[in-house]
């Protein structure tokens, strides 16, 4: 958490194509006493604001190095190709890697997909962002391929895109300073993940009050006490008499009474 505690601020970086608002709008509605301050940041440079501490928390395309950032992966974008809207391409819906063999597919250096080798036929030098591949595209000297939230982000009337596939995917995550997991983190992690605002936030919660002993359950329990008591009377063999006239314990008949001698 930035600022002092009389007056916190939560600040939340996210990189170009993350669109916060929804969360960013919650957020006002739960904490209207803390403000939250947006902090754009090339995809680059992320993780290190982070760890320089000049974000609480950022909206980061993965992968996360390192051990000292936790991160909460949130949804995984679609990848399309970006080209002249009078461009062959798109006569189809969607197209594959294979169908972009013999074009020259740019490979920006700030480029977000995690390539092994690109397809297409690269160019003779890397654009520096993906924002010069767009203009080269716009002139038509090839395509780009790219998560589609920075294909609607560089939109152009002249340029279009369609969905490819057998190609890499970005990933969105959350992600925050592992060693400064603050109570404002955790407020908007649980609004990331769509937890209710009555929901706990993963700390460990208050121990629950004594509850005080049922009278009643107590009474039973000294009843099941005597009873029990009698019980062990009953395992002697004894057999219970029923007022003084009781049955003798041999048998069960009645006595004779004695003959008086003459």
């Amino acid at each position: 958490m930035t600022g002092t505690e009389a007056s916190p601020v939560f600040r939340l970086a996210y990189v170009p194509g993350v669109m916060p608002a929804k969360w960013v709008r919650i957020w006002q509605e739960r904490q209207p006493d803390v403000p939250l301050d947006l902090l754009t940041v090339p995809a680059g440079d992320a993780q290190d604001t982070l760890r320089r501490g000049d974000a609480d928390a950022g909206l980061l395309r993965l992968p996360v190095d390192g051990t000292d950032l936790s991160a909460i992966p949130l949804y995984t974008e679609t990848s399309v190709v970006v080209v002249p809207k009078d461009h062959v391409i798109t006569a189809a819906d969607e197209v594959t890697a294979e169908d972009l063999a013999d074009e020259i597919v740019f490979h920006p250096l700030d480029d977000t997909l995690d390539w092994e080798q690109p397809p297409g036929r690269p160019a003779f030098e890397r654009p520096a962002t993906t924002g010069d591949a767009i203009e080269l595209v716009a002139a038509g000297v090839g395509v780009l391929v790219v998560p589609q939230s920075l294909a609607r982000l560089h939109h152009r009337r002249d340029l279009t895109y369609r969905p490819v596939t057998g190609v890499p995917q970005s990933r969105v995550a959350l992600s925050w300073p592992e060693e400064r997991t603050t109570d404002l983190v955790e407020d908007f992690i649980g609004i990331v993940r769509g937890r209710t605002v009555n929901s706990t936030r993963g700390r460990r919660p208050a121990a629950a009050p004594e509850q005080p002993k049922d009278k009643k359950a107590s009474g039973s329990g000294a009843q099941r006490r005597a009873t029990g008591g009698k019980a062990a009377g009953r395992s002697t063999g004894r057999s219970p008499r029923k007022g003084t006239g009781g049955g003798s314990s041999h048998g069960g008949g009645r006595r004779a009474k004695p003959r008086r001698r003459s």
